[in-house]
Formats: C-alpha cells, sequence, structure tokens
C-alpha cells in the first residue's frame, strides 16, 4: 500500500515542523536558527530529517559544505509560508469569534519616522498593547511598492507609505507628513559655495542619488532634471551616499539634522528646492481588516489627530 504524505494529512506536529524548516531557512541554517529556536542544532537537525521523512522529499543541504535549500525545499518554502500565513489568519479569525484580541499583528513602514516629530507610531503602540498585551506585534522596515504588495497579499495587516498613486485595492488613512531637502556631504564640491551663487540648472552637473521606486521622491528629481547617477530603497542607505560627498539627494530634515548638527551635510538652496510627503497607514479593502488590526488602526489615527489637534 502506497504510503501518505503530509500533504494529505496536516496536523499540528507538522505545523511546528514547517515552522522550523522556515525559521531554519530565514536563519540562514541551522546553527543560526538555534537562538531563534531555543533549542539545539541536532534537535532542529532531527526535525528537518523528521519533515523530509513525512513529505518524502529532500529539503535541504546540510553538513560542512554549509546550508542550502535544493529544489524541491524551495517550492516546499514557499508552500509553507503560504499555509503558515493562512494559518494565522485562521487563529485571529477564531480568536475574534471567541471575542479575545489574541494572535500577531505585522506592520511594516518605508520612512525613518522614530525622529520624525510629527510621527506618533511609538506613542500609537503604546496605546495599542495595553489594550491589547496578548497580542504581538511584528514591525519592519520594507520599500513603499513592497509593502502594498504584501498588504494586498495579506502578508502585511498594515503598513505606512508616502501618498502616491494610491492603488485601488488598498485603503489609505493619512496619518503625518514630513519635509524634503536637498543635501550634501561636506566634501561635496557644492559644499562651500553660496546658494547665492547656484541656481537649479548648476545642479544638474552634479551626480544626484534617489529612490528607485516609484515615490514622491523619484518624481521630484526627474521633474527638476537631476542626473541620477546611484540608487537606493531606503533614505538610510541614501544618507550614506550624500556623506560620501559624491552626491547629493533628497532627505527629510528631521533625518538630516544630526549630520547638520555636526557639520557633515548642508541643505541645498532650501528656499527654492524642497517638498512636503504625505505618509498615510494602508490597509487592503478585501477580505476587510482583521478586528485586530481595525483596532490597531483605530488607535494610530487617534493619536495622530490628538497629538494634531494639541499642536494646533
Amino acid at each position: 500500500m502506497r504510503r501518505k504524505t503530509l500533504a494529505s494529512r496536516i496536523g499540528d506536529t507538522d505545523i511546528r515542523l514547517l515552522r522550523i524548516f522556515n525559521t531554519v531557512v530565514e536563519s540562514g541554517g541551522l546553527s543560526a536558527a538555534e537562538t531563534e529556536l531555543n533549542i539545539g542544532k541536532s534537535t532542529i537537525s532531527k526535525h528537518i530529517s523528521d519533515l523530509e521523512l513525512r513529505l518524502n522529499l529532500k529539503l535541504c543541504n546540510r553538513g560542512p559544505a554549509g546550508f542550502s535549500l535544493t529544489e524541491d525545499g524551495e517550492k516546499v518554502l514557499r508552500a509553507a509560508e503560504d499555509l503558515l500565513i493562512s494559518v494565522s489568519q485562521f487563529r485571529t479569525e477564531v480568536n475574534e469569534i471567541k471575542e479575545q484580541l489574541a494572535g500577531t499583528i505585522r506592520v511594516s513602514l518605508f520612512d525613518q519616522c522614530a525622529s520624525n516629530p510629527e510621527s506618533h507610531l511609538a506613542r500609537a503602540i503604546h496605546k495599542f498593547n495595553a489594550a491589547a498585551p496578548t497580542v504581538q506585534i511584528e514591525l519592519s522596515l520594507e520599500p513603499p511598492n513592497v509593502i502594498e504588495q504584501m498588504v494586498i497579499s495579506g502578508q502585511l495587516n498594515l503598513g505606512i507609505i508616502a501618498l502616491h498613486r494610491p492603488s485601488t485595492s488598498l485603503h489609505y488613512a493619512p496619518l503625518y507628513g514630513e519635509n524634503m531637502f536637498l543635501y550634501c556631504g561636506r566634501e561635496h564640491p557644492l559644499f562651500e559655495v553660496p546658494d547665492t551663487e547656484l541656481s537649479t540648472k548648476d545642479l544638474r552637473r552634479y551626480n544626484y542619488a534617489g529612490l528607485s521606486v516609484n515615490s514622491p521622491n523619484l518624481i521630484v528629481g526627474q521633474q527638476l532634471g537631476f542626473k541620477r547617477a546611484a540608487k537606493v530603497q531606503n533614505e538610510q542607505a541614501l544618507a550614506i551616499l550624500i556623506l560620501s560627498g559624491r552626491y547629493m539627494g533628497f532627505l527629510p530634515d528631521h533625518l538630516a539634522q544630526e549630520f547638520m548638527d555636526r557639520g557633515l551635510m548642508k541643505k541645498i538652496l532650501p528656499d527654492e528646492i524642497q517638498y512636503r510627503t504625505r505618509f498615510a497607514a494602508v490597509t487592503r479593502k478585501q477580505p476587510a481588516p482583521t478586528r485586530v488590526t481595525k483596532l490597531f488602526l483605530e488607535v494610530l489615527l487617534n493619536e495622530h489627530s490628538v497629538q494634531k489637534a494639541q499642536a494646533g
């Protein structure tokens, strides 16, 4: 009689083995996963062997040569990721039915908002955790296009990105803004040149670094006719390129202020070249957000409304 494989009879044990397999891949190997899983390498290896036996597939190569996925392992990993997301969503929905705020909420943002005085995400998380202490928060930084795709696919519950060409699949709730200026580093040829001796046309001779994703940053750089000689996916990397003294680029004033104070950067033509970016919380329209996500969004919006009213 042909032995049934895992695919035909998935249980809690199988899901646990798939989670271990997923963690090992994310960690980059068995040794690296020991801390994350809080179990020894030999035990992890046995769990992977058990999973391979249940699937009747070889998932990975492990040994002196290092850890690597087989072709079958890569396919199983993708399927496992989809399954684990579905399991997490199922458990969240069941908890909601039982009127318990539990499970995990996955939130991702693009901007370096920790230093932005207009952003009150940290305070909102404080309020949310007080209201739903058993909900685990997973917070990450991703490019804006990746955030939109992950929210639409259900990999993220909520994202915070710049308002720009909204998707019909997402709902956008405005939160805060930031002011963007053009900067150069201390070793850049323009650092010692007074603004009175510069024009926008002069700037087009110099290398410009900008975001590679469709964003206000990309559009403004194109409108000004700047020559993009380097591209990045986040503002921290952009700051490094500007500090190199070989590129000019746009940064939010709150992020650049530390470098300005240390004499490592300066604004270029700030009265003429600047723009403002607005950020919004994004959730997918269908299926409707979970109760946990709705609570997080409610707290987030309320906190920004309160702080805005107090500032006014």
